[in-house]
């Protein structure tokens, strides 16, 4: 250690982060001692473990374009007052985590600035679907990278990306709370089948997703009356998600809170969702889906460059089959996502087909894939790495 009471410096922008953050937090007290301080940007969570914030965390924790450049000057001034108070606070570890737009911007002026101050990444962007070059740049002021996903390592070592750690992903760890007890999830045989529909966590999202959603969900119960549709929503939509939805012909429980999802998981027999996190949830819970996701019309543009230049690094958008190097999960984008070929697919998952079967198959090999070595947990596996950063800091 540099100092008889270590400082450590995280970094992070979004309520996702600070629960990543306030983990890592109590690994590295474990390790290190009651006597390591902590400064930063974080929530509710790391500040109540002892971590000293710059400022509030919702300055900087907005989603969606407009919201962005609503607040944009705001965001700039707190990216210049971090930078300052990291190089003020003189730590012996810059930890940026996840909300690459405002930590990243962080880490490149820190580096410029103190470049002694080791700098440790945590949660890796998307580099392997969209704009690879960004690993190259990383290297350049990211000492270590903590990633989330198992294929993300070999995939820096490809791009030219820093030395990059798979630590596990939180919903490993989450996962039993997914999975079904004994009779949670009745057999397709003996009971009503439970279809979850998920259209996604961004306005955005459900608003190009809600309505073909619901002429999907037409078509399956159509053919499958004794069908019941749960949608779990996130609260902070529930409001847009209730008036779309009374649209539909076929209405849809809808729940919230995270106990409800998670038992709605425990009985599903089958999904309709968005691209995204979720589609890890429901493959950890064993709930076979079929995934679909619509660009907005400024993505496309650039998705459509992208098929020129080659940007993409990998075949699928869906975590679990990349992750698997499956395309079991059926995947269906922009144009492609149409009622008539989302429900063929569904019927198939709500029934004793071979489709069904070969999906739950590959969707059992998860666990072995993103599995730690014994007696590791994610937080652990990560603390190890900040603290490696630390000892190997030249004195």
């Amino acid at each position: 250690m540099t100092r008889d009471a270590p400082t450590v410096c995280l970094v992070a922008g979004e309520e996702s982060g600070d629960q990543l953050g306030s983990e890592l937090m109590k690994a590295l007290t474990a390790k290190m001692g009651e006597g390591v301080r902590y400064c930063g940007v974080g929530g509710e969570r790391m500040t109540g473990l002892g971590l000293t914030s710059f400022f509030d965390m919702s300055d900087v924790s907005v989603m969606g374009l407009s919201a962005v450049l609503a607040r944009l000057p705001l965001i700039v001034r707190r990216v210049y007052q971090t930078v300052d108070a990291v190089i003020a606070a003189k730590p012996d570890v810059l930890v940026i985590i996840d909300s690459p737009d405002f930590t990243h911007s962080v880490a490149k002026r820190v580096r410029r600035r103190a470049p002694d101050i080791p700098i440790v990444g945590y949660v890796s962007p998307s580099v392997w679907a969209w704009r690879p070059g960004r690993a190259r740049k990383m290297s350049h002021y990211v000492d270590e990278l903590l990633a989330l996903l198992p294929f993300e390592p070999g995939v820096h070592r490809k791009l030219g990306g820093p030395r990059t750690h798979y630590v596990g992903h939180p919903l490993s760890e989450k996962a039993a709370a997914l999975r079904p007890a004994e009779g949670e999830r009745t057999s397709l045989t003996e009971d009503r089948k439970v279809l979850l529909v998920l259209p996604g966590s961004r306005r955005s999202e459900i608003d190009r997703l809600l309505d073909v959603f619901g002429e999907t969900v037409a078509r399956v119960v159509q053919d499958l009356p004794d069908t019941e549709v749960v949608l779990p929503a996130v609260a902070h939509l529930e409001a847009r998600i209730r008036e779309g939805v009374s649209r539909w012909q076929v209405k849809p429980k809808i729940v919230t809170g995270l106990e409800a999802k998670q038992a709605a998981f425990r009985r599903a027999h089958a999904a309709l969702a968005a691209s995204g996190t979720v589609s890890l949830e429901l493959a950890l819970a064993g709930v076979p889906m079929v995934v679909a996701y619509k660009v907005d019309w400024f993505f496309r543009r650039l998705k459509d460059l992208n098929r020129v230049l080659k940007f993409a690094s990998v075949e699928s958008f869906v975590l679990p089959n990349i992750i698997l190097g499956t395309r079991a999960i059926p995947e269906y984008l922009d144009e492609e996502v149409q009622p008539d070929a989302l429900a063929k697919q569904l019927k198939n998952l709500l029934t004793e087909s071979p489709v069904r079967k070969r999906q739950v198959d590959e969707l059992a090999r998860l666990d072995d894939a993103m599995r730690l070595p014994d007696g590791y947990s994610q937080s652990s596996a990560a603390a190890d790495v900040v603290l490696n950063a630390i000892s190997a800091r030249p004195r």
